[in-house]
Formats: structure tokens, C-alpha cells, sequence
């Protein structure tokens, strides 16, 4: 008996002409990053990584007690103040990208509100303008009898 009887009950044969696919494509959940802050992040990345690298050759020349060892903590310590830089990098490419470009507008958002209020304004407007017409055109055919 195969797996697929025994959970269902309905035989395999009937699931042969089936076609499985590979994998099932789902939507993103989060926006994709803006290019300037993934090329950041990135960098950051790659940074954080050799200094990490850096750091486990620095430990592992002390250990064995070679003159290595020196020039390479301290260039692992100057590493990590890059590091750090570029992880800030990366948070404040995002802020001036979301400053630049605007942020996704929620509804309880001040730019959403204030968009309200001018489209109610603007309604107002076409309708006193129309009812101004309105008069203006009785007023003209009252005059004509």
C-alpha cells in the first residue's frame, strides 16, 4: 500500500497524470530594499564579514605566537570602527531614501489625512461653483420672460 492510499484512501494511479511542480511561487511578504540601500547593505555585509575573518586570524596568530599577532589586532580593532560605519551607513541611506522617495502612506498617516482634506475642499468648491451656475442661469431665464 502506498502513502498516498493510506492517507486518503484513493489510490496513487489516480495522482499519475498530475504534474508536481518544483516549488509553489508565493508573493513577497516585505518590499523589496531600494537599490542605494541594498547596494549599503551589502557593503556592510561584505565589511562585517572580512572583519570577522580579520578578528579569527588575529586570535588564532596569538595563540600560535606569531609577530603577526600585533599588526593584526590592531588592524581588526580599525576594522571594526569600518564596520560599524557601514552598518550606519546603511541606516542612514534608508532614511534619506525614505525622506527623498516618501514612505508608504498608512491610514492613520498625517499625508493621508491632509489628502482628504483637500479632496473634500476641492469637492466643496465644484459644487459651490455649480450651484453659483445654477443661480446665474435661473437668474438669466427669469429675466428673459
Amino acid at each position: 500500500m502506498d502513502t498516498d492510499e493510506r492517507r486518503s484512501g484513493v489510490r496513487a494511479a489516480s495522482y499519475a497524470n498530475v504534474p508536481r511542480q518544483l516549488w509553489l511561487e508565493e508573493p513577497a511578504v516585505r518590499r523589496r530594499m531600494a537599490d542605494p540601500v541594498r547596494t549599503a547593505a551589502v557593503r556592510a555585509v561584505i565589511i562585517a564579514s572580512l572583519t570577522m575573518i580579520q578578528g579569527m586570524i588575529a586570535f588564532l596568530c596569538t595563540l600560535a605566537g606569531s609577530w603577526l599577532a600585533f599588526p593584526m589586532v590592531l588592524s581588526s580593532v580599525g576594522s571594526t570602527v569600518v564596520a560599524t560605519w557601514a552598518v550606519l551607513d546603511v541606516w542612514v541611506t534608508r532614511q534619506v531614501w525614505n525622506q527623498r522617495n516618501g514612505v508608504v502612506s498608512v491610514p492613520s498617516s498625517t499625508a493621508r489625512r491632509l489628502r482628504r482634506e483637500r479632496r473634500r475642499a476641492r469637492r466643496m468648491a465644484r459644487a459651490a461653483a455649480r450651484e453659483n451656475a445654477r443661480i446665474r442661469r435661473r437668474g438669466a431665464g427669469a429675466a428673459a420672460f
